[in-house]
């Protein structure tokens, strides 16, 4: 086993860390502060290719392997988890559900400008009674012939007033359960589509989460991903792949939070030298290193084995699993050690603590993953 990064990987890594100071951290506090969706700063996202990187270059993307991608994601994380929330969904959610499942012409409309970072995806599947159960689609689009009629709400939708693309997962026939559900592309600004309020988080305040109304809204049968009754599936490998985008973000709020505290322990002084010389301290840092550790390697086991085309539901739903509760505990223990300052947010980390609960509820409850890995051990 080999665990050197490439030259390429470095680069990436490097490109990815030096945006995230030079560029996100400035504001990244005002943003959380005023749920200020950070426009500007995507934009310049999609111009290093951080938007589409795993795309087919022939579409507009960086042709990257999913190692990259994680490589990307922790460092976008560190600083401002609102800002790579939205560069998780485009890249795990949008591009590579088009890019693996759409038609030619999809491609060429939507993924195009999708991966170059010109527009942003969305991709709603929660609605307000189906959340972990995805298969209780409240949403409907019925089948009109040469159309569909979409009529529904969705919930927690990321992106949802920024994003000109939306792929929405609806029920077309009842009867048929899990199998009669359909993904389709919508668009923004069709007629009956409406975008809700926006929700006022706890966390990734930054990124702009609202309901989606939908009335009578008119989706033509070209836009529809796959073939009929393919929706759940399609629903359900995407979703695999976001996995490793949001286990990633957390691994980045970990070991962003991870790297504030050590950096403050050399600092700060009590009884007459760094707190870092502390024993309580010296053991708090070295089991969040240790545990940040464990975290990346998932990511990366499960980043390879997609890359490998390796059936990489169990790997990815593992590295959520962990990565998540690594987030939660290390914000936690990072804010502690900064002591009364852990609770001022100039300091960051108490912001980073908020931002990490999500990681544990989003793109698949922690329990949801649990169910994903029992099942996969005892098939």
């Amino acid at each position: 086993m080999f665990f050197d990064l490439t030259e390429e990987h470095l680069m990436i890594q490097k490109a990815a860390r030096d945006f995230a100071n030079d560029v996100l951290k400035p504001g990244v506090i005002e943003r959380d502060e005023h749920q200020k969706f950070p426009a500007e700063e995507i934009k310049q996202l999609g111009e290093l290719g951080f938007m589409g990187m795993m795309v087919d270059p022939k579409y507009g993307g960086g042709g990257m392997d999913c190692v990259s991608y994680v490589l990307a994601m922790e460092e976008i994380s560190k600083v401002d988890a609102s800002c790579s929330v939205v560069m998780s969904v485009n890249n795990s959610l949008v591009c590579w559900g088009l890019e693996k499942f759409g038609t030619e012409e999809q491609k060429q409309k939507y993924l195009v400008p999708l991966a170059k970072g010109e527009i942003i995806g969305a991709f709603c599947l929660s609605e307000p009674e189906a959340g972990s159960d995805a298969t209780s689609q409240r949403t409907t689009a019925i089948d009109k012939g040469d159309h569909y009629l979409l009529n529904g709400t969705k919930n927690w939708i990321t992106n949802g007033s920024t994003a000109s693309v939306y792929l929405v997962i609806a029920q077309t026939d009842v009867a048929k359960g899990h199998k009669g559900i359909n993904a389709v592309i919508v668009e923004k600004g069709m007629p009956g589509f409406v975008v809700g309020p926006k929700e006022n988080k706890l966390g990734i305040r930054g990124s702009d989460t609202h309901s989606l109304m939908f009335t009578d809204v008119k989706i033509p049968k070209e836009n529809r991903i796959g073939e009929d009754g393919f929706g759940f599936k399609f629903a359900m490998q995407v979703l695999s792949g976001g996995r490793i985008g949001i286990a990633s973000q957390a691994l980045g709020i970990a070991s962003g939070a991870y790297e504030l505290a050590l950096a403050y322990s050399k600092e700060r002084k009590a009884f007459g030298k760094p707190i870092n010389q502390h024993q309580a301290i010296q053991f708090k840092l070295a089991d969040m290193a240790t545990q940040i550790e464990a975290a990346r390697l998932l990511c990366m086991k499960a980043a390879w084995m997609k890359d490998q085309h390796m059936n990489f539901d169990k790997a990815s739903a593992m590295a959520k699993v962990f990565a998540s509760k690594v987030a939660m505990d290390t914000t936690i223990e990072a804010v502690q050690v900064h002591g009364g300052y852990g609770y001022v947010k100039e300091y960051h980390v108490e912001r980073l603590m908020r931002d990490a609960k999500i990681t544990q509820i989003y793109e698949g409850t922690t329990e949801v993953q649990k169910i994903v890995i029992s099942r996969a051990l005892l098939a």
